[in-house]
């Protein structure tokens, strides 16, 4: 078993060896257990399911207490929504800093509020207290749900061999979003006021919601098969997710991905300023939506996203290569390994120590 990692989520390996094997008393009501690179878990309430998924209260005050709040929401409501179902309840736990001011709770928690309100979620049960020990960005835990029927919903592990691959907004959103809001006087000094101000709006794309929502339409597994946001370990770890739960293959055309200039420009100028080199497409990409779509159903698919003005694109194809992700060039095939380090976290880092002192 390898050793848990200084930052960021466990290894597989860990997941098979430790935590999978020790899931309490799990009846045959659950029907999605809990798998690496599956959204969501589902259980069965006889004619209906419920929809279900946890996850950690990540606030960043450096953000602005508004930009927190979506953030935190779409977090849970994006995973929720790779399911094809909208969100609709949440139970949520705050466990604040000790040093966080009434009026900034008031805001952050206002924020909260509305976003729900936008996202028809009703905020159910919860818990709120201040505690030693704790500290930014991890003030507790929430878990966000809904319902769905029988079979109206889809996972990462209903891909089948012959759909198509649709990628959503490119890569590396989340790292860029972040990099350009927390560090937005270094982006302007690179490229000046204007680009750092549209670079600065990449952060209210780290959701799938809408694409997710909008897949959904045209029909779930016979439509669209399986969704997955592609967070940690980006698009490169999003495929993987997908190929490993559903134990297929999927093949990627070099000559379909594609980046938003923001996104390419903010990721080259960190890594020059850092000296770390970073693949976009291995960099966390919370709001960048991987699906598998029925063959048939693709072009309708992409028009409706890009009416939406979503970016999308077919990258590619799922096979029967049980578990790989290859892509091809000019006609030659490599095989894309599971990034064993998201390059976002290393560079984040550095520009923290690069930049204050």
């Amino acid at each position: 078993m390898s050793e848990l990692p200084r930052l960021g989520k466990l290894p597989p390996d860990v997941f098979e060896e430790v935590i999978y094997p020790n899931l309490g008393l799990v009846g045959s009501e659950v029907l999605v257990k809990p798998n690496h690179g599956v959204d969501v878990g589902v259980v069965s309430l006889g004619d209906i399911v419920l929809i279900v998924k946890s996850d950690p209260v990540f606030v960043v005050p450096e953000y602005g207490w508004e930009r927190s709040a979506w953030f935190a929401v779409h977090i849970l409501a994006s995973d929720v929504s790779t399911s094809g179902v909208a969100p609709k309840y949440l139970a949520i736990d705050l466990n604040l800093p000790q040093s966080m001011k009434k009026e900034e709770f008031v805001k952050l928690w206002k924020g909260i509020h509305n976003e729900c309100r936008k996202l028809g979620v009703a905020v159910v049960t919860g818990h709120t207290g201040k505690y030693e020990g704790i500290d930014y960005p991890m003030i507790g835990g929430a878990t966000m749900f809904t319902v769905a029927q029988k079979d109206g919903y889809v996972t990462t592990e209903m891909a089948k061999p012959g759909d198509k691959v649709i990628m959503t907004k490119g890569p590396a959103i989340e790292a860029a979003g972040i990099l350009s809001t927390m560090f937005p006087k270094y982006v302007e000094e690179k490229y000046g006021k204007e680009f750092a101000l549209r670079a600065r709006e990449l952060f209210y794309l780290q959701s799938v919601v809408e694409d997710a929502l909008i897949l959904a339409k045209i029909g779930l597994r016979s439509g669209v098969t399986s969704m997955h946001d592609a967070t940690e370990y980006g698009v490169w770890g999003a495929l993987h997710d997908v190929a490993r739960a559903s134990k297929v293959g999927i093949k990627v055309m070099k000559e379909k991905l594609f980046m938003k200039e923001e996104v390419k420009k903010v990721i080259n100028a960190f890594s020059e300023l850092t000296g770390i080199e970073a693949d976009p497409f291995a960099a966390i990409s919370e709001g960048t939506l991987i699906a598998t779509v029925k063959p048939q159903r693709t072009s309708e698919a992409i028009l409706m996203l890009k009416e939406k003005g979503i970016d999308a694109e077919v990258i590619g194809e799922v096979t029967d290569e049980c578990e790989e992700v290859v892509l091809i060039e000019e006609g030659k095939e490599r095989n894309i390994e599971r990034p064993k380090q998201d390059p976002f976290w290393p560079i984040f880092f550095k520009t923290i120590e690069l930049l204050n002192t």
